[in-house]
Protein backbone atom coordinates (compact mmCIF):
# COMPACT_ATOMS: atom_id res chain seq x y z
CA UNK A 1 0.00 0.00 0.00
CA UNK A 2 1.17 3.38 -0.86
CA UNK A 3 0.88 5.81 1.46
CA UNK A 4 0.41 9.74 -0.19
CA UNK A 5 2.36 13.12 1.57
CA UNK A 6 4.70 14.98 0.60
CA UNK A 7 7.71 12.99 2.26
CA UNK A 8 9.79 11.32 -0.78
CA UNK A 9 7.75 12.71 -3.51
CA UNK A 10 8.40 15.83 -5.82
CA UNK A 11 6.73 16.50 -8.69
CA UNK A 12 3.74 14.22 -7.36
CA UNK A 13 5.62 11.61 -7.99
CA UNK A 14 6.70 8.79 -5.33
CA UNK A 15 8.85 5.75 -5.25
CA UNK A 16 9.03 3.29 -2.90
CA UNK A 17 11.20 0.49 -2.62
CA UNK A 18 9.65 -2.84 -2.31
CA UNK A 19 9.87 -6.13 0.26
CA UNK A 20 10.93 -8.72 -2.73
CA UNK A 21 13.09 -6.11 -4.84
CA UNK A 22 12.75 -3.22 -7.07
CA UNK A 23 11.44 -0.17 -6.89
CA UNK A 24 7.71 1.10 -7.48
CA UNK A 25 6.85 4.70 -8.65
CA UNK A 26 3.35 6.22 -8.74
CA UNK A 27 1.93 9.84 -9.38
CA UNK A 28 -0.65 11.77 -8.06
CA UNK A 29 -2.92 13.66 -11.19
CA UNK A 30 -6.47 14.70 -10.79
CA UNK A 31 -8.59 13.26 -13.36
CA UNK A 32 -10.11 15.74 -16.06
CA UNK A 33 -13.60 16.95 -15.06
CA UNK A 34 -15.26 14.90 -17.76
CA UNK A 35 -14.66 11.12 -19.04
CA UNK A 36 -13.81 11.01 -22.62
CA UNK A 37 -14.54 7.34 -22.61
CA UNK A 38 -12.67 3.86 -22.66
CA UNK A 39 -10.58 2.84 -25.58
CA UNK A 40 -11.32 -0.67 -26.79
CA UNK A 41 -8.65 -1.80 -28.88
CA UNK A 42 -7.13 -4.80 -30.45
CA UNK A 43 -3.46 -5.26 -31.92
CA UNK A 44 -1.38 -7.65 -33.31
CA UNK A 45 2.09 -8.47 -34.61
CA UNK A 46 3.43 -10.03 -37.48
CA UNK A 47 7.17 -10.67 -38.20
CA UNK A 48 8.04 -9.49 -34.95
CA UNK A 49 11.87 -9.45 -34.69
CA UNK A 50 13.13 -11.95 -31.81
CA UNK A 51 15.49 -10.86 -29.46
CA UNK A 52 15.69 -14.89 -27.87
CA UNK A 53 18.46 -15.39 -29.87
CA UNK A 54 18.98 -18.67 -32.06
CA UNK A 55 16.69 -21.42 -30.47
CA UNK A 56 14.14 -19.52 -28.48
CA UNK A 57 11.03 -17.04 -29.56
CA UNK A 58 10.54 -13.82 -27.90
CA UNK A 59 7.30 -14.05 -26.03
CA UNK A 60 5.57 -10.45 -26.54
CA UNK A 61 3.70 -7.90 -24.63
CA UNK A 62 2.98 -4.51 -25.58
CA UNK A 63 2.36 -1.31 -23.34
CA UNK A 64 0.13 2.19 -23.91
CA UNK A 65 2.79 4.94 -22.47
CA UNK A 66 1.97 8.86 -22.07
CA UNK A 67 3.77 11.78 -20.84
CA UNK A 68 2.66 14.00 -18.05
CA UNK A 69 2.72 18.26 -17.99
CA UNK A 70 5.09 20.02 -15.77
CA UNK A 71 8.43 19.49 -14.98
CA UNK A 72 9.04 15.61 -15.34
CA UNK A 73 6.94 15.68 -18.51
CA UNK A 74 10.05 14.02 -20.89
CA UNK A 75 9.77 10.81 -19.26
CA UNK A 76 7.12 8.06 -20.95
CA UNK A 77 4.69 6.07 -18.05
CA UNK A 78 2.91 3.03 -18.60
CA UNK A 79 -1.06 3.13 -18.42
CA UNK A 80 -1.53 -0.47 -20.17
CA UNK A 81 0.19 -3.32 -20.40
CA UNK A 82 -0.88 -6.64 -22.16
CA UNK A 83 -0.48 -10.29 -21.12
CA UNK A 84 2.64 -11.71 -23.03
CA UNK A 85 1.79 -14.59 -25.77
CA UNK A 86 4.71 -17.05 -25.70
CA UNK A 87 7.06 -18.23 -28.62
CA UNK A 88 5.52 -16.22 -30.73
CA UNK A 89 6.56 -13.51 -33.25
CA UNK A 90 3.23 -13.20 -34.54
CA UNK A 91 1.11 -12.35 -31.59
CA UNK A 92 -2.44 -11.62 -31.30
CA UNK A 93 -3.23 -9.93 -27.95
CA UNK A 94 -6.33 -9.92 -26.05
CA UNK A 95 -8.55 -6.88 -26.27
CA UNK A 96 -7.73 -3.91 -24.11
CA UNK A 97 -9.86 -1.59 -22.53
CA UNK A 98 -8.12 1.28 -21.60
CA UNK A 99 -9.45 5.28 -19.91
CA UNK A 100 -9.25 7.94 -22.48
CA UNK A 101 -8.77 9.90 -19.64
CA UNK A 102 -5.82 7.86 -18.61
CA UNK A 103 -4.18 7.72 -21.72
CA UNK A 104 -4.12 11.08 -23.12
CA UNK A 105 -6.47 13.28 -20.85
CA UNK A 106 -9.25 12.90 -23.23
CA UNK A 107 -7.32 14.44 -25.97
CA UNK A 108 -7.12 12.67 -28.78
CA UNK A 109 -4.30 14.26 -30.25
CA UNK A 110 -1.85 13.91 -27.66
CA UNK A 111 1.32 11.72 -28.55
CA UNK A 112 1.07 7.86 -27.05
CA UNK A 113 3.92 5.56 -26.83
CA UNK A 114 3.40 1.59 -27.94
CA UNK A 115 6.12 -0.38 -26.94
CA UNK A 116 6.94 -3.97 -27.44
CA UNK A 117 8.66 -6.21 -25.19
CA UNK A 118 9.82 -9.49 -24.82
CA UNK A 119 8.78 -11.26 -21.69
CA UNK A 120 11.18 -12.19 -19.09
CA UNK A 121 10.89 -14.21 -15.72
CA UNK A 122 13.04 -11.54 -13.84
CA UNK A 123 11.70 -8.46 -14.70
CA UNK A 124 14.42 -7.30 -17.10
CA UNK A 125 11.77 -7.27 -20.34
CA UNK A 126 14.25 -6.51 -23.55
CA UNK A 127 12.82 -4.04 -25.73
CA UNK A 128 11.30 -5.21 -29.46
CA UNK A 129 10.67 -1.20 -30.61
CA UNK A 130 8.10 1.10 -30.05
CA UNK A 131 6.52 3.88 -32.29
CA UNK A 132 4.67 7.19 -31.35
CA UNK A 133 1.23 7.44 -32.33
CA UNK A 134 -2.33 9.48 -31.00
CA UNK A 135 -5.85 7.65 -30.60
CA UNK A 136 -6.88 9.73 -33.57
CA UNK A 137 -4.32 7.98 -35.35
CA UNK A 138 -5.05 4.23 -34.07
CA UNK A 139 -8.65 4.81 -34.75
CA UNK A 140 -7.99 5.84 -38.49
CA UNK A 141 -5.93 2.51 -38.68
CA UNK A 142 -8.67 0.47 -37.37
CA UNK A 143 -10.78 1.77 -40.33
CA UNK A 144 -8.20 2.28 -42.97
CA UNK A 145 -6.35 -0.81 -42.24
CA UNK A 146 -2.81 0.41 -41.97
CA UNK A 147 0.10 -0.45 -39.91
CA UNK A 148 2.68 0.99 -37.74
CA UNK A 149 6.44 -0.38 -37.73
CA UNK A 150 7.92 -0.63 -34.53
CA UNK A 151 11.61 0.32 -34.31
CA UNK A 152 14.51 0.93 -31.74
CA UNK A 153 16.61 3.14 -33.77
CA UNK A 154 16.69 2.96 -37.10
CA UNK A 155 16.37 -0.30 -37.20
CA UNK A 156 12.67 -2.15 -37.55
CA UNK A 157 11.19 -4.53 -35.79
CA UNK A 158 8.03 -5.64 -37.71
CA UNK A 159 4.63 -4.73 -38.36
CA UNK A 160 1.82 -3.84 -35.77
CA UNK A 161 -1.65 -3.81 -37.24
CA UNK A 162 -4.87 -2.42 -35.28
CA UNK A 163 -7.69 -4.83 -35.57
CA UNK A 164 -10.22 -2.91 -33.79
CA UNK A 165 -10.16 0.86 -32.03
CA UNK A 166 -13.56 2.41 -30.93
CA UNK A 167 -14.05 4.67 -28.01
CA UNK A 168 -17.34 3.99 -26.00
CA UNK A 169 -19.33 5.49 -22.93
CA UNK A 170 -17.89 9.40 -23.73
CA UNK A 171 -19.56 11.82 -21.03
CA UNK A 172 -21.29 14.61 -22.36
CA UNK A 173 -20.19 17.69 -20.40
CA UNK A 174 -24.42 18.33 -19.10
CA UNK A 175 -23.63 14.84 -17.48
CA UNK A 176 -20.88 15.52 -15.76
CA UNK A 177 -22.35 18.23 -14.12
CA UNK A 178 -25.33 16.65 -12.95
CA UNK A 179 -23.31 14.04 -11.56
CA UNK A 180 -21.10 16.48 -9.54
CA UNK A 181 -23.89 18.09 -7.90
CA UNK A 182 -24.76 14.38 -6.42
CA UNK A 183 -21.77 13.62 -5.72
CA UNK A 184 -20.15 13.34 -2.29
CA UNK A 185 -18.39 16.54 -2.13
CA UNK A 186 -16.60 15.72 1.15
CA UNK A 187 -14.31 13.09 0.00
CA UNK A 188 -10.39 13.95 0.02
CA UNK A 189 -7.29 12.22 -1.00
CA UNK A 190 -5.19 11.77 2.00
CA UNK A 191 -2.20 9.61 3.29
CA UNK A 192 -4.32 6.21 3.40
CA UNK A 193 -7.44 5.18 1.64
CA UNK A 194 -9.84 6.34 4.11
CA UNK A 195 -13.30 8.55 2.69
CA UNK A 196 -14.65 11.66 3.61
CA UNK A 197 -11.38 13.00 5.94
CA UNK A 198 -12.93 16.89 5.29
CA UNK A 199 -15.46 18.60 3.45
CA UNK A 200 -13.35 19.80 0.52
CA UNK A 201 -13.98 19.18 -3.10
CA UNK A 202 -11.84 18.01 -5.50
CA UNK A 203 -12.31 20.81 -8.24
CA UNK A 204 -9.25 21.65 -10.13
CA UNK A 205 -6.65 24.37 -10.16
CA UNK A 206 -7.48 25.99 -13.52
CA UNK A 207 -9.27 28.94 -14.57
CA UNK A 208 -12.29 30.09 -12.54
CA UNK A 209 -11.76 26.96 -10.21
CA UNK A 210 -10.43 26.79 -6.54
CA UNK A 211 -7.41 25.21 -6.23
CA UNK A 212 -7.89 21.42 -4.19
CA UNK A 213 -5.40 20.21 -0.86
CA UNK A 214 -4.28 18.44 -3.58
CA UNK A 215 -3.46 20.77 -5.51
CA UNK A 216 -1.25 22.26 -3.15
CA UNK A 217 0.48 18.88 -1.84
CA UNK A 218 1.50 18.53 -5.65
CA UNK A 219 2.30 22.06 -6.47
CA UNK A 220 5.17 22.83 -4.66
CA UNK A 221 3.77 23.21 -1.37
CA UNK A 222 6.39 22.91 1.55
CA UNK A 223 4.84 22.21 4.61
CA UNK A 224 6.62 21.51 8.01
CA UNK A 225 5.73 20.04 11.00
CA UNK A 226 6.65 21.13 14.98
CA UNK A 227 5.87 19.67 17.84
CA UNK A 228 5.07 20.59 21.40
CA UNK A 229 4.65 17.92 24.79
CA UNK A 230 3.19 18.71 28.14
CA UNK A 231 5.35 17.95 31.16
CA UNK A 232 3.28 18.99 33.44
CA UNK A 233 2.64 17.49 37.30
CA UNK A 234 -0.64 16.52 36.15
CA UNK A 235 0.92 13.59 34.20
CA UNK A 236 1.97 12.07 37.26
CA UNK A 237 5.26 10.50 38.70
CA UNK A 238 7.20 8.81 35.63
CA UNK A 239 8.55 6.43 38.11
CA UNK A 240 5.40 4.90 38.62
CA UNK A 241 4.28 2.23 35.89
CA UNK A 242 1.28 3.21 34.18
CA UNK A 243 1.75 7.27 34.58
CA UNK A 244 1.39 8.99 31.28
CA UNK A 245 5.22 9.86 30.91
CA UNK A 246 6.95 5.94 32.35
CA UNK A 247 8.92 5.10 30.16
CA UNK A 248 9.21 1.16 30.46
CA UNK A 249 12.32 -0.61 30.82
CA UNK A 250 11.44 -3.59 28.51
CA UNK A 251 11.84 -1.23 25.06
CA UNK A 252 8.27 -2.63 24.01
CA UNK A 253 6.01 -1.42 26.10
CA UNK A 254 4.89 2.30 25.32
CA UNK A 255 3.25 5.05 27.26
CA UNK A 256 0.47 7.32 25.81
CA UNK A 257 2.87 10.04 24.75
CA UNK A 258 5.08 7.44 22.81
CA UNK A 259 2.33 5.73 21.38
CA UNK A 260 0.96 9.47 20.02
CA UNK A 261 4.12 10.58 18.47
CA UNK A 262 4.35 7.21 16.88
CA UNK A 263 0.42 7.38 15.51
CA UNK A 264 -0.49 11.00 14.94
CA UNK A 265 3.44 12.51 14.32
CA UNK A 266 3.76 9.29 12.12
CA UNK A 267 0.67 10.93 10.13
CA UNK A 268 1.16 14.34 10.28
CA UNK A 269 5.48 14.07 9.46
CA UNK A 270 4.65 12.49 6.12
CA UNK A 271 3.62 15.71 4.72
CA UNK A 272 6.91 17.16 6.03
CA UNK A 273 9.10 18.48 3.47
CA UNK A 274 12.53 17.94 5.04
CA UNK A 275 11.72 15.36 7.99
CA UNK A 276 13.23 18.17 10.08
CA UNK A 277 11.38 18.85 13.24
CA UNK A 278 11.42 21.90 16.22
CA UNK A 279 10.44 20.12 19.93
CA UNK A 280 9.34 22.28 22.58
CA UNK A 281 8.02 21.43 26.11
CA UNK A 282 6.02 23.13 28.24
CA UNK A 283 4.72 23.26 31.91
CA UNK A 284 8.20 21.91 33.53
CA UNK A 285 10.71 23.75 35.87
CA UNK A 286 13.95 24.58 35.48
CA UNK A 287 15.60 26.06 38.21
CA UNK A 288 12.85 26.70 39.92
CA UNK A 289 11.24 28.79 37.00
CA UNK A 290 8.34 27.09 35.11
CA UNK A 291 9.31 27.26 31.30
CA UNK A 292 6.14 27.37 28.96
CA UNK A 293 7.96 26.69 26.25
CA UNK A 294 11.86 25.25 26.07
CA UNK A 295 13.28 23.17 23.43
CA UNK A 296 13.41 19.64 23.77
CA UNK A 297 16.46 17.31 22.65
CA UNK A 298 19.93 18.65 21.97
CA UNK A 299 19.43 20.22 18.85
CA UNK A 300 16.75 23.06 17.66
CA UNK A 301 15.43 20.62 15.23
CA UNK A 302 15.24 16.59 15.10
CA UNK A 303 15.31 14.65 12.15
CA UNK A 304 12.26 12.20 11.61
CA UNK A 305 9.67 10.32 13.86
CA UNK A 306 12.16 8.38 15.61
CA UNK A 307 13.95 11.69 16.26
CA UNK A 308 11.00 12.92 17.91
CA UNK A 309 11.12 10.13 20.60
CA UNK A 310 14.57 10.39 21.30
CA UNK A 311 14.40 13.83 22.13
CA UNK A 312 10.98 13.35 24.09
CA UNK A 313 12.83 10.62 26.67
CA UNK A 314 15.81 12.81 26.85
CA UNK A 315 14.40 14.99 28.59
CA UNK A 316 14.22 12.55 31.69
CA UNK A 317 18.02 12.94 31.47
CA UNK A 318 17.81 16.84 32.16
CA UNK A 319 17.20 18.59 35.29
CA UNK A 320 13.60 18.76 35.41
CA UNK A 321 10.62 19.27 37.44
CA UNK A 322 7.32 18.63 35.97
CA UNK A 323 5.02 21.35 37.27
CA UNK A 324 2.45 23.67 36.04
CA UNK A 325 -0.11 25.25 35.33
CA UNK A 326 -0.84 24.01 31.51
CA UNK A 327 -0.29 26.93 29.07
CA UNK A 328 -0.31 26.37 25.57
CA UNK A 329 0.07 30.34 24.51
CA UNK A 330 3.93 30.46 24.37
CA UNK A 331 3.92 27.12 21.91
CA UNK A 332 1.46 28.31 20.36
CA UNK A 333 2.59 31.58 19.99
CA UNK A 334 5.87 30.43 18.69
CA UNK A 335 5.26 27.85 16.15
CA UNK A 336 3.12 30.99 14.41
CA UNK A 337 6.05 32.91 14.46
CA UNK A 338 7.91 30.70 12.97
CA UNK A 339 5.29 29.48 10.31
CA UNK A 340 5.23 33.57 9.36
CA UNK A 341 8.91 34.05 9.18
CA UNK A 342 9.22 30.52 6.70
CA UNK A 343 6.32 32.13 4.47
CA UNK A 344 7.92 35.27 4.10
CA UNK A 345 10.76 33.32 3.02
CA UNK A 346 8.88 31.35 0.64
CA UNK A 347 4.82 32.40 -0.20
CA UNK A 348 4.06 28.61 -0.39
CA UNK A 349 4.68 27.32 2.99
CA UNK A 350 2.85 26.04 5.47
CA UNK A 351 3.07 24.44 8.90
CA UNK A 352 1.77 22.25 11.62
CA UNK A 353 1.45 22.03 15.10
CA UNK A 354 1.16 18.93 16.88
CA UNK A 355 0.13 19.67 20.34
CA UNK A 356 0.52 16.43 23.30
CA UNK A 357 -1.58 17.17 26.69
CA UNK A 358 -2.88 15.62 29.45
CA UNK A 359 -5.66 17.65 30.32
CA UNK A 360 -7.11 21.21 29.75
CA UNK A 361 -5.70 24.26 29.52
CA UNK A 362 -4.87 26.62 32.94
CA UNK A 363 -6.80 29.74 31.14
CA UNK A 364 -9.08 29.07 28.39
CA UNK A 365 -9.77 32.88 28.04
CA UNK A 366 -5.93 33.51 27.25
CA UNK A 367 -5.81 30.52 25.23
CA UNK A 368 -8.68 32.17 23.11
CA UNK A 369 -6.62 35.36 23.07
CA UNK A 370 -3.49 33.94 21.91
CA UNK A 371 -5.20 31.74 18.81
CA UNK A 372 -7.22 34.91 17.84
CA UNK A 373 -4.00 36.57 17.43
CA UNK A 374 -2.54 34.16 15.17
CA UNK A 375 -5.66 33.39 13.47
CA UNK A 376 -4.35 34.61 10.03
CA UNK A 377 -1.19 33.08 10.10
CA UNK A 378 0.16 30.13 7.72
CA UNK A 379 -0.43 27.47 10.60
CA UNK A 380 -3.33 24.89 11.90
CA UNK A 381 -2.83 23.02 14.96
CA UNK A 382 -3.87 19.77 16.13
CA UNK A 383 -4.62 19.20 19.83
CA UNK A 384 -3.53 15.69 21.26
CA UNK A 385 -5.30 14.86 24.43
CA UNK A 386 -3.20 11.94 25.73
CA UNK A 387 -4.57 10.00 28.78
CA UNK A 388 -8.48 9.06 30.12
CA UNK A 389 -9.14 12.77 31.76
CA UNK A 390 -12.05 14.33 30.73
CA UNK A 391 -11.19 16.31 27.86
CA UNK A 392 -14.81 17.98 27.60
CA UNK A 393 -13.35 21.22 28.60
CA UNK A 394 -11.21 21.40 25.55
CA UNK A 395 -13.59 20.91 23.15
CA UNK A 396 -14.11 25.00 22.99
CA UNK A 397 -11.09 24.58 20.75
CA UNK A 398 -12.89 23.11 18.17
CA UNK A 399 -14.46 25.68 15.62
CA UNK A 400 -14.31 28.40 18.18
CA UNK A 401 -13.03 31.36 15.70
CA UNK A 402 -15.99 30.32 13.33
CA UNK A 403 -18.43 30.52 16.43
CA UNK A 404 -16.68 33.80 17.55
CA UNK A 405 -17.05 35.77 14.54
CA UNK A 406 -12.42 34.89 13.44
CA UNK A 407 -11.52 34.72 10.41
CA UNK A 408 -10.21 30.89 10.31
CA UNK A 409 -10.33 28.11 12.40
CA UNK A 410 -7.13 26.93 12.75
CA UNK A 411 -7.32 23.77 15.57
CA UNK A 412 -8.49 20.28 15.57
CA UNK A 413 -8.88 18.50 18.87
CA UNK A 414 -8.65 14.90 19.13
CA UNK A 415 -9.08 12.93 21.98
CA UNK A 416 -6.40 10.06 21.35
CA UNK A 417 -7.91 7.21 23.13
CA UNK A 418 -10.93 7.15 21.21
CA UNK A 419 -9.12 6.22 18.10
CA UNK A 420 -5.78 4.38 19.16
CA UNK A 421 -6.57 1.23 18.12
CA UNK A 422 -7.91 1.97 14.46
CA UNK A 423 -5.61 3.74 12.50
CA UNK A 424 -7.60 4.70 9.59
CA UNK A 425 -9.97 6.41 12.71
CA UNK A 426 -6.91 7.98 13.89
CA UNK A 427 -5.84 9.43 10.42
CA UNK A 428 -9.69 10.80 9.29
CA UNK A 429 -9.46 12.85 13.07
CA UNK A 430 -6.10 14.24 12.43
CA UNK A 431 -6.62 15.50 8.81
CA UNK A 432 -10.54 16.18 9.19
CA UNK A 433 -9.80 20.10 8.82
CA UNK A 434 -6.14 20.30 7.90
CA UNK A 435 -7.48 20.40 4.08
CA UNK A 436 -9.41 23.38 4.17
CA UNK A 437 -7.06 25.28 6.20
CA UNK A 438 -4.71 25.07 4.12
CA UNK A 439 -6.56 25.63 1.22
CA UNK A 440 -8.55 28.99 2.55
CA UNK A 441 -5.21 30.58 3.76
CA UNK A 442 -3.76 30.24 0.41
CA UNK A 443 -7.11 30.88 -1.97
CA UNK A 444 -7.61 33.92 0.04
CA UNK A 445 -4.55 35.43 -0.39
CA UNK A 446 -4.55 34.79 -4.09
CA UNK A 447 -1.55 32.18 -3.37
CA UNK A 448 -1.97 29.69 -6.04
CA UNK A 449 -0.18 26.18 -6.35
CA UNK A 450 3.05 26.25 -8.45
CA UNK A 451 5.26 24.05 -10.92
CA UNK A 452 8.32 22.27 -9.14
CA UNK A 453 10.62 24.20 -11.41
CA UNK A 454 13.45 22.50 -10.03
CA UNK A 455 11.95 18.66 -10.24
CA UNK A 456 14.26 16.43 -11.65
CA UNK A 457 13.89 12.62 -10.99
CA UNK A 458 17.10 12.07 -9.62
CA UNK A 459 15.55 14.12 -6.77
CA UNK A 460 12.81 11.45 -6.04
CA UNK A 461 14.10 10.10 -2.66
CA UNK A 462 13.07 6.62 -2.38
CA UNK A 463 11.15 5.70 1.10
CA UNK A 464 12.58 2.80 2.73
CA UNK A 465 10.81 -0.65 3.68
CA UNK A 466 8.48 -1.11 6.01
CA UNK A 467 10.62 1.04 8.53
CA UNK A 468 9.99 0.26 12.22
CA UNK A 469 9.97 3.53 14.21
CA UNK A 470 8.79 2.41 17.65
CA UNK A 471 12.42 -0.24 18.62
CA UNK A 472 14.22 2.50 20.14
CA UNK A 473 14.87 1.99 23.91
CA UNK A 474 15.86 5.06 26.38
CA UNK A 475 17.97 3.70 29.60
CA UNK A 476 17.45 5.47 32.98
CA UNK A 477 19.66 5.59 35.98
CA UNK A 478 18.07 4.66 39.42
CA UNK A 479 19.83 5.37 42.98
CA UNK A 480 19.70 3.14 45.71
CA UNK A 481 16.11 4.93 47.26
CA UNK A 482 14.80 3.46 43.23
CA UNK A 483 14.32 6.92 42.22
CA UNK A 484 14.57 8.06 38.52
CA UNK A 485 18.34 10.13 38.58
CA UNK A 486 18.28 12.54 35.66
CA UNK A 487 22.13 12.20 34.50
CA UNK A 488 21.82 15.87 32.81
CA UNK A 489 23.37 14.67 29.75
CA UNK A 490 21.65 17.09 28.09
CA UNK A 491 20.40 20.70 28.49
CA UNK A 492 17.00 22.19 28.40
CA UNK A 493 16.62 25.29 26.77
CA UNK A 494 13.97 28.08 27.11
CA UNK A 495 12.82 30.67 24.17
CA UNK A 496 14.69 33.69 24.50
CA UNK A 497 12.64 36.45 21.81
CA UNK A 498 14.39 39.13 22.92
CA UNK A 499 15.05 40.43 19.65
CA UNK A 500 11.91 39.60 16.65
CA UNK A 501 14.38 40.82 13.77
CA UNK A 502 16.79 38.34 14.55
CA UNK A 503 14.67 35.55 14.81
CA UNK A 504 13.39 33.57 17.49
CA UNK A 505 16.10 31.91 19.63
CA UNK A 506 16.56 29.08 22.11
CA UNK A 507 19.27 29.68 24.59
CA UNK A 508 19.87 27.00 27.85
CA UNK A 509 19.06 28.10 31.21
CA UNK A 510 22.18 28.31 33.95
CA UNK A 511 23.16 24.95 35.04
CA UNK A 512 23.12 22.91 38.25
CA UNK A 513 25.77 21.48 40.05
CA UNK A 514 23.94 18.17 40.45
CA UNK A 515 21.82 15.80 38.79
CA UNK A 516 18.20 15.37 40.30
CA UNK A 517 15.49 13.21 40.32
CA UNK A 518 12.50 14.21 38.34
CA UNK A 519 9.61 15.17 40.67
CA UNK A 520 6.16 15.69 39.42
CA UNK A 521 4.66 18.26 41.70
CA UNK A 522 1.18 19.28 42.31
CA UNK A 523 -0.30 21.83 39.51
CA UNK A 524 -0.68 25.03 41.64
CA UNK A 525 -3.82 27.07 41.30
CA UNK A 526 -3.58 30.42 40.41
CA UNK A 527 -5.28 33.22 39.21
CA UNK A 528 -3.96 35.17 36.15
CA UNK A 529 -2.60 38.96 37.13
CA UNK A 530 -3.68 41.60 34.26
CA UNK A 531 -0.82 43.93 33.22
CA UNK A 532 -0.54 46.56 30.09
CA UNK A 533 2.66 46.48 27.22
CA UNK A 534 3.37 49.11 25.52
CA UNK A 535 4.70 48.07 21.76
CA UNK A 536 7.79 49.20 20.98
CA UNK A 537 8.32 51.28 17.34
CA UNK A 538 8.38 48.99 14.64
CA UNK A 539 6.79 46.02 16.27
CA UNK A 540 3.42 45.10 14.54
CA UNK A 541 0.36 42.72 15.33
CA UNK A 542 2.22 39.78 14.99
CA UNK A 543 5.48 39.99 16.33
CA UNK A 544 6.65 38.34 19.33
CA UNK A 545 7.94 39.97 22.33
CA UNK A 546 9.53 39.01 25.52
CA UNK A 547 8.08 41.17 28.80
CA UNK A 548 8.53 40.62 32.17
CA UNK A 549 6.04 39.60 34.34
CA UNK A 550 5.50 42.39 37.17
CA UNK A 551 4.51 40.15 40.08
CA UNK A 552 6.59 37.20 38.99
CA UNK A 553 9.72 38.75 37.39
CA UNK A 554 9.51 35.73 34.87
CA UNK A 555 9.72 36.50 31.44
CA UNK A 556 6.84 36.02 29.08
CA UNK A 557 6.58 35.68 24.90
CA UNK A 558 3.75 37.40 24.01
CA UNK A 559 2.41 38.20 20.52
CA UNK A 560 0.87 41.93 19.49
CA UNK A 561 -2.46 40.94 19.14
CA UNK A 562 -4.01 42.40 15.22
CA UNK A 563 -5.07 45.96 15.49
CA UNK A 564 -2.54 47.21 17.22
CA UNK A 565 -0.09 49.98 15.93
CA UNK A 566 3.42 50.50 17.01
CA UNK A 567 3.49 52.70 20.08
CA UNK A 568 0.05 51.23 20.87
CA UNK A 569 -1.05 49.39 24.20
CA UNK A 570 -2.51 46.35 24.76
CA UNK A 571 -3.55 44.09 27.68
CA UNK A 572 -1.85 40.34 29.18
CA UNK A 573 -2.96 37.86 31.35
CA UNK A 574 -0.91 35.72 32.49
Amino acid sequence: MFVWTNEHNRGSTKAQKLKRGGTLYARLQKPPAVSAGNLALSLRGIKLKNVEGLFKKSDPFYELRRTYDGPSGGTWTAVYRSKQVKDNLDPKWEPATVDVNALCDGDVTRRVQVAIFDWEKDGKHQSMGSFETTVEELLKAAEQKSTFTPKKGSKSFGTIVVDQCKITGVESPNTAAVQSAAADPSVVPVPVPVAQLGNMSLSGAGSGQKPSFVDYVTGNCDLGLCVAIDFTGSNGDPRKPGTLHHISHDGRSLNGYEKAIIAVGGILSKYDTDQRFPVWGFGAKYDGVVRHCFQVGKTKEVHGVNGILEAYRGVFKTHLTMSGPTVFTEVIELAAAQAISRQQLKPLSYTILLLLTDGAVSDVEATKRALQSIADAPLSIVIVGIGNADFSAMQFLDDFETRNGFNRDIVQFVEFRHHEFDKMSLTRATLDEIPNQLVQFFHTRGIMPQPDTNFSTSKIIVGDVNPNEEEIDLSMDYNSEEEVVLNGEQSAAYIDTHSYSAGMSVIPPPTVSAAAPVRASAVPVQQPFTFQVQCPPGVTAGMQLQVQHPQTGQMLVVAVPQGVPPGGVFTVSA
